[in-house]
């Protein structure tokens, strides 16, 4: 940037918020972000992701990470399978040797490493924002749970599904997409539970019932693998069945009868697992999402795209982001300007993939007849595609690079 030192902000020490924070100290740009988690590792950050070639892993070599990424991930991870409810196998996918398209990470070792890459001092922890206000001039006033307050000429809200920077350039909210799931998880899962390592394997498993119902489980670092138990139903359905959320034998008893008509190996996955349940739901912003430029402000992640998890985007998306925000920081003149060119190609790369994702989701539970046709995605060719389009998105910035150059 030619023009002074800018306060930047970004709210959220997720992976969007930490990637674009890395990558504008990579360029020797000042931010700060602020976060309501107490430390790096405050909370459960949930199960695996998957990083993409032509997003997540384009932002982890644009912050200089990829090596220290390898030395986490799980590339055997990409392994999946699909099976009906009577266990019967559908469709499985095992990775060849030096396929690396999508490798496994667990969220809270990317969360860390990102952290760890940061200057001293970067993130705020403890900080939730409750109040963001313009103060004129495309700045504006930051007030925190905690009394303290801050001013920024760039507030980056990658704050996640309820995020308290997006209403100042859209009124979209979240909406429930009519799916709801339990996280449970197993440990020391190839000692202790070596019928869900068998039906895990190294990857994924997904397995439904054609009728609203399913398991997702996921091979996780350390010897864990994590279960979602979806299904399709309100948000208070615990309230309508009576069910003591906080009372993992009540959630379990009414597990046991709602999955009652599959297989023993699956139901296993059900009710057998080590945790508490943790009761999470799938929302959605509506999409394509865009929204008109409002000066010193703009969307990262989940605050610009939430989506539905299927096809494993969101993550990836919300890194690319970051990298891409930063970069158009550090080279352009202005904010303004920067702000201007990230947020086009923004919604352009996520429309189309959220609004496919949720019509993944809404498809995966809807209640269908045994004889309908069964199409899982094509991983092999997913993974192709995934190589092919890195290749594509660096030759353009090269490109691109060579013409203002």
């Amino acid at each position: 940037m030619t023009s002074s030192t800018p306060r930047i902000a970004v709210i959220g020490a997720g992976p969007a918020g930490l990637m674009c924070a890395r990558v504008l100290q990579g360029h020797g740009v000042g931010v700060t972000v602020y976060d309501a988690d107490a430390a790096v590792d405050a909370r459960d950050p949930g199960g695996t992701l998957d990083m993409h070639a032509d997003s997540g892993r384009i932002a982890l070599e644009d912050a200089g990470l990829l090596d220290a990424f390898a030395a986490l991930a799980r590339p055997e991870g990409q392994a999946k399978s699909r099976r009906d409810h009577h266990g019967t196998v559908l469709a499985q996918f095992t990775p060849a040797p030096g396929d690396e398209a999508a490798p496994e990470i667990d969220r809270g070792q990317l969360r860390r490493l990102l952290a760890d890459h940061l200057r001293p001092g970067t993130v705020r922890w403890g900080r939730r924002l409750v109040r963001v206000s313009p103060v004129g001039d495309g700045a504006h006033r930051l007030e925190f749970a905690d009394g303290t307050t801050a001013e920024a000429d760039l507030v980056v809200g990658a704050d996640g599904a309820w995020s308290k920077v997006r209403p100042l350039v859209t009124d979209a909210v979240p909406h429930h997409l009519g799916v709801c799931f339990l996280d449970a998880r197993f440990d020391d899962v190839d000692t202790r539970h070596p019928g869900v390592a068998e039906i895990v394997g190294d990857g994924h498993m997904f397995a439904n019932d054609n009728d609203g119902r399913a398991v997702i489980v996921q091979r996780n670092s350390d010897g864990v693998v994590r279960g979602y138990i979806a299904f399709r139903a309100p948000l208070d359905w615990h309230e309508q069945a009576g069910v003591d959320l906080t009372d993992r034998h009540a959630v379990r008893a009414f597990l046991a009868a709602e999955y009652a008509h599959w297989a023993d190996p699956l139901r296993a996955l059900v009710t057998g697992n080590d945790s508490d349940y943790v009761p999470r739901a799938f929302h959605a912003l509506p999409a394509p999402l865009t929204w008109q430029h409002v000066p010193g402000v703009t969307l990262l992640g989940d605050a610009a795209h939430l989506m539905a998890p299927f096809g494993g985007h969101g993550a990836n998306l919300a890194l690319l982001d970051g990298a891409e925000l930063a970069h158009a920081v550090a080279e352009e003149p202005t904010l303004d300007k920067a702000v201007a060119r990230y947020e086009p190609h923004m919604f352009a790369r996520s429309g189309n993939l959220a609004a496919d994702a949720n019509q993944a989701l809404t498809r995966f539970f809807a209640t269908t007849t045994p004889d309908a046709p069964h199409l899982p995605p094509d991983h092999a060719e997913e993974h192709r595609r995934y190589v092919a389009r890195a290749a594509e998105y660096r030759a353009r910035r090269a490109e691109t690079a060579h013409t203002e150059g």
